[in-house]
Formats: C-alpha cells, structure tokens, sequence
C-alpha cells in the first residue's frame, strides 16, 4: 500500500462543488484584488479568532514582516532586535529580516519543543525590540509567560501562528492574545489557500490600516503613498475560497485531533518521543511530529512499505548557511540540535482513509518489533 504524506486532490475534490461555486462568485463580479470577497474574509476570520482587525496579504512571510513593520517596534537600519525560536522554519527568520530587524535566536523545550521563556528573558538586551514566539506544529508556546516578560521589558510580541490555524490556550485561540499575529494559508495548512496567502490580525486599528497601506504600496488612497510599502495582496479568487474552507476548519480540525489521539493510543508503549497534548490547550493538530534517535533507520522502512514521511525541520535556524551571521559569540543550541536529528512526522490530514491509518500505525508497530 502507498500511503502519501498529503494529498490535496482528496480535499479539492471532496469539495469541489463548493469551491467552483466561490470561484464562480468571484468570475460573475469581474473584481479580482482588494474586493469584497477579500474584505468578507477579513471579517470572518477576525470574528473566528475573536478579534477586531485583519488583513489579508500575499503570503504568510509577507504577514510576518508587515505585522512586525505596522507595529512600529522596529526601525529598519537600526539593529534592532527580535527574539525567536531556534526551531522554524527559516521564513520565520527571513520576515524577521525583510522588516529591518536582527533575529536573534533561542532554544527550545526538550519536551514540547516550543521556545523556552526562560532562554528568552536570559537573551532580552539593550536592542530587543520584540518577541516573536512560533506555535511549532500547531501547538501553543507558553503565550501567558511571553506576555509576562514583554510586559516587563515593555516589549511588543508578534505571533508567528502559521500553523496554528483553530488551536487554544485555555479557551482562547492562538493569534487572539498579542499585538498581533501572522497566519499562513499556504495549501499545506490545516486552512489552505490554491497558492499563497496570509493574514494579519490585531486589537490595534491603527496596526490593521498601517498593514493596509504597506501591501498596497503604502497607499492611503489610490496614486497617493503615504509609506515606503510594496506589493503584497491576498487575491479576490484566494479570498473566496477560503471563505468556503473557513466554514469547515472547526470539524476538520477535530478529525486531526482524533486521528492524532488515536496514533498517541497506538504508540504509547513504544519507545517513540510524542508531543504532549495538554487538556487545558488544544492544539490542531497541523502535524503529527515524533522523535527517535533511530529515524533515518525508521524513516526508510516506512518508505520501504509505502509510507511517505517529513522532517520538520532538519537544520535550525542559526546553522542556516544565510543565518549564522545572526548567531552571537557562544552560543549554543543543543536541544534544537537534539531534535533536529529526531524528528519526523507521519501523515495526518482529514482524507487519510482508514486503512492508510491502520496500515501505518501496524507497520510503525512492526518496525519496532523487528
């Protein structure tokens, strides 16, 4: 049996009425930038997330950097600082980049794999500007602890919560609890466009106007450009369909959440690292990571008998070839080293059928009794 690590054509095809229909809305008005299918959805999903403010741009970095720029911590040119994770995907560190700013980078939690609040307050100087916590894998970091120590410092925190589409920290969904937060609709996310896009979302209306006018050349009104901005806008198509995803995120997301607890069941007595799942937080469950010093060895079994696997994410930030500039004198990163050679991740998306998981929880049980 071949068991794909994703399959996008199972989703697109699952609904595939829905989604000629949003696109069917969009051809019939001939409004393809800045409409009002982009300004619906703007509503929609501030209201899922519980906030006042979004807006839409081209892709989840874009949303980084914008959001990081509309905050106004940061002044480019100025080596101003934003603290984030050791373990990301490198688009973290680049929009930290693309907005004028110096990453500067922290390990994680051996267990949770989440940035380490207490490496956060050790790394806080004189240039730090923002905190820039990533919810790896669709679960939290420790939000509450991060907004303690911004308090503190009189800091502003940025959300990278790309992954985290519909998780929560004690009842309150991830993206809800900061100056603002940066999403990503890449298809591969548990709320995925047909290409690229992003959302800001903020308390701050004056944050919401200041992205506005940075994706659209900095302009407050048409041919008159307030600010140095560029080019970044969530098309009208994209808009639509998401519109129609966002109505069955909730009931996609807890199919992911029972396939995950059912693999946690199946692998409980095995010698493989889980993410623990806390009951006061609900993740999304956007992968289903696992950690054993034997990987390459299972990972080839696995493709042996059929089934695809991911490494997220196999080098850490500061040993990026473009990031070690960032990296300061000294500093180490051996937890994130630890699990950058452990960690992979089995399939898991609303359309793996039932015998895809059965067969994959069997043949990672068979690995370890061979």
């Amino acid at each position: 049996m071949l068991v794909p690590f994703l399959d996008l054509k199972r989703e697109s095809e699952r609904y595939r009425g829905e989604i000629e229909r949003a696109i069917g809305r969009v051809l019939k008005n001939g409004w393809y930038i800045l409409g009002p299918e982009l300004e619906a959805l703007e509503r929609e999903f501030a209201a899922y997330l519980k906030v006042p403010f979004a807006a839409g741009v081209g892709s989840g970095t874009d949303a980084l950097a914008l959001a990081l720029e509309a905050a106004e911590s940061i002044h480019p040119g100025k080596n101003e600082e934003v603290i984030t994770t050791a373990l990301s995907a490198a688009f973290t560190a680049l929009a930290i980049c693309q907005a004028g700013a110096v990453p500067r980078f922290v390990d994680i939690d051996p267990v949770t794999l989440q940035i380490d609040p207490c490496l956060i307050e050790r790394s806080i100087g004189e240039r730090t500007r923002v905190i820039l916590p990533v919810h790896l894998f669709g679960h939290a970091c420790d939000i509450h602890r991060i907004g303690e120590l911004a308090r503190i410092y009189h800091l502003a925190v940025v959300e990278d919560a790309c992954q985290a589409h519909g998780s929560r920290w004690e009842g309150e969904r991830l993206g809800a609890m900061s100056r603002a937060a940066a999403f990503s609709f890449y298809p591969t996310k548990n709320l995925g466009a047909l290409g690229d896009a992003g959302m800001v979302v903020t308390h701050d209306e004056g944050l919401q106007l200041r992205v506005k006018k940075l994706r659209h050349g900095g302009q407050g009104k048409t041919y008159h450009h307030e600010l140095l901005g560029g080019n970044s806008r969530l098309d009208e198509i994209q808009a639509a369909v998401l519109r129609c995803k966002l109505e069955r995120l909730e009931d996609r997301n807890a199919v992911r959440r029972a396939l995950a607890a059912r693999y946690d069941e199946a692998f409980a007595d095995l010698d493989l690292a889980l993410l623990p799942v806390d009951r006061a937080l609900l993740p999304n469950r956007h992968l289903y990571p696992v950690r054993s010093p034997r990987r390459e060895e299972m990972r080839r079994y696995l493709k042996e008998h059929g089934i695809e696997t991911l490494v997220h994410y196999p080098t850490p930030l500061p040993f990026q070839p473009a990031l070690k500039q960032f990296v300061l004198p000294g500093q180490q990163f051996p937890v994130a080293e630890k699990a950058a050679r452990e960690i992979f991740s089995l399939p898991l998306y609303p359309e793996l059928t039932e015998q895809e998981f059965q067969y994959t929880v069997e043949t990672v049980r068979r690995f370890f009794r061979s």
